[in-house]
């Protein structure tokens, strides 16, 4: 018996079609670019086409039900009643032919994502073995030169960390951001050189057995101009207050409002625009979230970031980022890389 497959049903209304491909991964295993999961009270339909019958076939518990390669095209013609579908995936156009075939569509939101908030033991391993290889590309960055060098070349570096040590890839593109370029939150690493005595944001992750990492780290090239150096000093002790907070029970509003209470105190509130953090597993962002507008409450066996930031524009940006297990105890968190300013040449 599939125990996810199982909460989910407990659930549901009506049968869900699911057709986010991360969430048909985490249901069943298989990976597709082209699938649909039928979950119904006694039944489990998998429906792809062509190219993915053969792994399809080697799924316990499932039936395979091959389809065309327009997959919602086959669905409308081959389903009929009512089907849940998932809002926040589905497009308009997705829905338009579902519903030509004659079937009523009912919304579902976050029935699978709630699910996949509280990680397992073999979900957590891997998002550990992620970090570790994170932490340790890290590491190793500290010992390349920054100043003189293009925001692009270390992130190509950190790319080549990555694969050395063993990762599956990036979890998302890397960024490396020097300077006036480090005060945009998500910052385009591009071309600029990287020059001496100021802040060079570096967020980036890697990817183990399906599994995302997240860090940023803040590092300086010598000297930093006052204001610059408040922000970072602002920005630790809210990121330690947000990790102080996160433990089972407590809202993300209410983890988010704790560490922006110490950055508004030391007079950067208008400088962190974005909230705390948010949940990490087989995406990069995912529930739950911790920010002002967050509804989720943090249950043991989520996984979410700590990365509060300040951006002083046309001076530079600060953000430290660790992911973090909530656990009954509090945070146990996976990327030890020191949070202290590390200067690099």
């Amino acid at each position: 018996m599939n125990a996810r497959i199982e909460a989910l049903r407990a659930g549901l209304e009506e049968p869900l079609l699911v057709s986010n491909p991360l969430n048909v991964r985490y249901l069943t295993g298989f990976e597709s670019s082209n699938a649909a999961l039928l979950v119904e009270p006694e039944r489990l339909r998998l429906y792809t086409d062509f190219r993915y019958v053969t792994k399809g076939r080697m799924l316990a518990g499932v039936e395979l039900v091959e389809t065309r390669r327009a997959l919602l095209a086959d669905l409308a013609e081959r389903l009929s009643g009512r089907i849940g579908v998932e809002a926040a995936f589905l497009t308009y156009t997705g829905y338009e032919t579902l519903a030509a075939g004659g079937l009523e569509l009912v919304p579902h939101r976050g029935a699978v994502e709630a699910l996949r908030a509280v990680k397992d033991d073999a979900e957590l391993e891997a998002i550990r073995a992620a970090s570790a290889i994170t932490n340790d590309a890290f590491v190793a960055l500290t010992s390349e030169r920054f100043v003189g060098r293009t925001e692009r070349e270390l992130a190509w570096r950190l790319q080549s960390l990555f694969h050395e040590l063993g990762a599956e890839g990036a979890a998302f593109p890397s960024i490396v951001a020097g300077g006036a370029g480090g005060a945009t939150p998500h910052a385009e690493t591009g071309s600029r050189v990287i020059e001496a005595g100021t802040t060079v944001v570096v967020d980036a992750g890697c990817m183990h057995a399906g599994y995302c990492s997240d860090c940023t780290r803040t590092f300086v090239t010598g000297s930093l101009p006052p204001r610059l150096a408040e922000a970072y000093a602002a920005c630790l002790a809210g990121q330690q207050v947000g990790l102080d907070a996160v433990r089972p029970g407590v809202s993300g509003a209410a983890a988010d409002a704790a560490a922006r209470a110490v950055i508004e105190a030391a007079g950067f509130g208008e400088a962190f625009g974005h909230g705390l953090g948010h949940g990490v597993g087989l995406a990069v962002h995912e529930a739950p979230r911790l920010s002002p507008e967050s509804e989720d409450v943090l249950a043991s066996g989520n996984v979410v970031t700590v990365e509060p930031g300040i951006y002083l524009e046309e001076l530079g940006g600060v953000r430290i980022e660790d992911l973090v297990v909530v656990g009954e105890h509090g945070a146990e968190i996976l990327t030890p890389f020191t949070k202290e300013p590390v200067t690099v040449a």
